[in-house]
This record gives C-alpha cells, structure tokens and sequence, in this order.
C-alpha cells in the first residue's frame, strides 16, 4: 500500500471524525447536563440532511437551506424539550421512552414526506472539485472544508464551554444541578436552550453529511449509535473529550472498513469497552461533585 493511500485514508477518517463530532457535542452536552438518554438525537441528524435537501428545491441557495434546516432542527428540540421530557422530569426511565417515542414517529413521518428515498445533497459550487496536496495527492475540497469547520468549532465550542458565563452554568449545572438552581439560575430555560443547541449541532451535521455520506432511512440508527460511543469514550459534557473520541472512533472505523471490513464494528466496540474498562467516566470526564 502506498504512502497515498494512508494519506487518503486519514483524511476521510479526519473528515468523517469531525461530523461526528458535530452530531455528538450536543449529545454529550445534554446527556452531561440532563442526563437524558436522547435516543432521538440521530433523527436531528437525519431531519437536517432531508430539511436541507427540501428547503433547497424551493430557495436555490444551499448556505440558505442549510440555515433554515438547522434552525427548523433547533425549534423541533427545543419543543421536544419542553413540552414532553419536561413533562417527565425526574424519571429517567420515562424521559427515555419519550426519546425512544420521538424516534420512532420522526422516522415514520420521515417515510410519508421522503418515501424512504436515499438522497445526496448537491455539492455547493464553491466548494467543488479537488484540492492537490504535497506528493500529488489529490483530495475533495469540501472534505477538507469539513475539516477546517470541525477544527473552528472545536475550539469556538471549548471557549465558550471555559470561559462565557453560559458555559460555566453548563459545567455547574453538570456537577450540582440542585446547587445551581438555588443560586437563581432558571434550569428550565437552560434546559430547553442546551437540548435546542444540542439538535441544531446534529441538525448541522446533517446538512453537511447528506453531501457526502447521503441521507437514507436507518441513518438516524447508524449515527445516533456512533454519537453514544463518542460521548462515552470522551466523557460527558466534555467538548475537548468529545472531539479525541471522534476522531478516534472514525479513525478505527475507516481504518478497519478499508483493511478488515469483517471486523470494523467489532473494533469501535472493542474501544469502548477497553476505555470502560480502564477509565468508566470516559477519556476526559470526571466524577461530579458530592
């Protein structure tokens, strides 16, 4: 094999790694948070790509569709959020049967509107084409942009995670939610925002992902599975976490699809269950406070 096939290999696992990422730091900030088990949050995922895709018949303009889906997959959460697990506050049990309920009626609705057709979304113009990297290797544009945006919101998301007064009522709220509630911060609200920012990250993940891995049923399973491994294996409510473990989660996957097709879900579980083994609060999680 040659040194070009590693090269391409690790960047289709890089660019894959970072849509991951988009689907799974809302998750781990939900999850961290709520502690809801969102079982739904593939379907955000699965809205957004098909949203875009339909709202792009009508506008013309893809960075317009993809706006318009996003926040359509925001307001969705948000409602979701609000006016059913809030209903159910308290019971996790409960909280995750609602979730389990939304995914099932978002896919079949899903049906009815798309017929369960696989779909791509067109590449956008400016993005377009191959970029030739050093050795000659030629390589897709919007990969690459894909890459440039995780990398962006990485370090946008940790800052705001470490240093906005947003972010510290999230980690507060993730050691002690009692304890933040009593220091006058409304939980509801944030509640509602965290779980409305959380889908419109997947949403986004969507819209992007539908240009290059395409939008079918079952993707919201196929994603949402990926998403729990990364939060678990990074930790919960760790935005740093999360990225390690997409990246390492889609590294094993490509790698192992492209040498040992047989065995590559074997292997992503293997990473869990190791990092399960040696560290149970994730590479990058900690102990709340008690």
């Amino acid at each position: 094999m040659t040194l070009s096939f590693w090269t391409i290999q690790a960047l289709n696992a890089l660019s894959f790694g970072t849509l991951l990422f988009l689907v799974a730091a809302g998750l781990s900030l939900i999850f961290g948070l709520m502690r809801i088990v969102n079982l739904a949050h593939g379907s955000f995922y699965m809205l957004g790509a098909y949203g875009a895709l339909q709202v792009l018949t009508i506008v013309k303009n893809q960075l317009l569709a993809t706006a318009i889906a996003v926040a359509f997959t925001a307001v969705l959460g948000a409602a979701i959020q609000r006016w059913l697990i809030e209903r159910v506050s308290g019971n996790a049990m409960q909280q995750m049967l609602v979730t389990f309920g939304c995914l099932l009626v978002i896919g079949d609705l899903s049906l009815i509107a798309w017929h369960g057709t696989p779909a791509i979304l067109p590449v956008p113009d400016f993005l377009n084409g191959t970029a030739i990297l050093p050795g000659g290797i030629h390589f897709p544009v919007l990969r690459l942009a894909i890459i440039a945006l995780g990398v962006a919101l990485v370090i946008a998301l940790d800052q705001a995670q470490s240093r906005t007064s947003v972010g510290a009522m999230v980690r507060a709220g993730a050691d002690d939610l009692e304890m933040l509630s009593c220091l006058g911060v409304n939980v509801r609200t944030l509640f509602v925002c965290v779980f409305a920012f959380g889908a419109g990250l997947a949403g986004l993940g969507g819209a992007l992902g539908g240009i290059f891995l395409g939008v079918a049923p079952g993707i919201d399973l196929e994603l949402g599975l990926y998403a729990f491994i990364v939060v678990i294996v990074g930790g919960l409510g760790s935005i740093r976490g999360t990225f390690v473990a997409s990246l390492l989660v889609a590294f094993i996957d490509n790698f192992s699809k492209a040498l040992f097709p047989a065995v590559s879900m074997f292997a992503i579980f293997l990473l869990l269950v190791v990092v399960i083994a040696i560290r149970p609060t994730g590479l990058f999680g900690r102990r709340a406070l008690s």
